[in-house]
């Protein structure tokens, strides 16, 4: 819709009908709500996900573990240590009071039995995976609240669309009405 037939609503014209207003004022309140939420969503939804991160990093601390076989071979698997490239494998570790535990856990491909690794541990002591690094906390916070913003405007442009579809249906319910009108003052008789 083009501003000059925006502005056309609340002019004064003849044509102009009261479901015509009650568009305009839809479309410019879904403009104004699509500027004032989806930068607030957006940016709700990048800070829970940047506090759930740090939390993540203040829940879990490190211990040393000791593979206790070798990690079944991927083929593909990139072995410069990146996070994609890790492989789950069997680990033991010694909890602070002094047991053994065992579980499996992701560690870099390349490593065999009996090679030390970082396992990542909850306050019970359960295995956990390894805590987002700040790039990838950073990353993934852009990512969901871009997520939620573009989420929040499709959500109320749908719902302005349902609106104008709901007001188009009483139109055109309007115009039937004045067609059957006029068809009866012309003299022609409507089957």
């Amino acid at each position: 819709m083009t501003l000059r037939n925006f502005f056309w609503h609340w002019r004064h014209s003849p044509l102009r009908r009261r479901s015509d207003v009650a568009e305009s004022w839809l479309l410019l309140a879904t403009g104004v709500l699509i500027a004032v939420t989806a930068p607030i969503a957006g940016m709700t939804t990048a800070d829970a996900v940047a506090d759930a991160s740090a939390g993540q990093s203040r829940d879990r601390h490190s211990v040393s573990a000791v593979l206790t076989e070798n990690p079944p071979a991927r083929i593909g698997v990139d072995t410069t240590g990146g996070v994609g490239g890790r492989v789950h494998a069997t680990v033991r570790w010694t909890q602070p009071d002094g047991t053994h535990r065992t579980g499996e856990t992701a560690v870099a491909p390349g490593l065999g039995a009996g090679d030390r690794t970082t396992a990542w541990l909850d306050a019970k002591g359960a295995l956990l995976r390894d805590p987002l690094t700040p790039t990838e906390a950073k990353f993934e916070s852009i990512a969901l609240g871009t997520v939620a913003g573009g989420g929040t405007v499709l959500l109320l442009v749908g719902a302005q669309r349902g609106g104008a579809y709901l007001l188009n249906r009483r139109r055109y319910a309007q115009w039937e009405r004045e067609w059957a009108e006029a068809g009866t003052q012309w003299g022609h008789r409507q089957p």
